[in-house]
């Protein structure tokens, strides 16, 4: 599940998991913890520009970090948009 969070017109918006960052998601960071997950699932983070490159190091020391993909692309993806595909970023 994506975290969303209230928009200022009241709809929900996608936005950036980094602590105390409000600003709209603009990519997703897919990650596994293997020693608590099993090797095919994947969970997800939501990074704005700023935030992307922290949250992914974050990740990525720890060996979590499985792909970044445009936010855009993965919701159009995950919805079975065959005009788009997921792609590393």
């Amino acid at each position: 599940m994506l975290p969303f969070g209230p928009a200022d017109d009241g709809p929900t918006r996608p936005i950036c998991s980094a602590k105390a960052c409000r600003a709209d998601a603009r990519w997703v960071l897919v990650w596994n913890n293997p020693k608590v997950h099993t090797p095919d699932r994947r969970k997800t983070w939501l990074a704005c520009d700023e935030h992307r490159e922290s949250l992914g190091q974050f990740l990525a020391v720890r060996g979590f970090l499985k792909d970044t993909v445009d936010f855009a692309e993965w919701t159009a993806a995950e919805a079975g948009d065959p005009d788009e595909g997921r792609s590393s970023g």
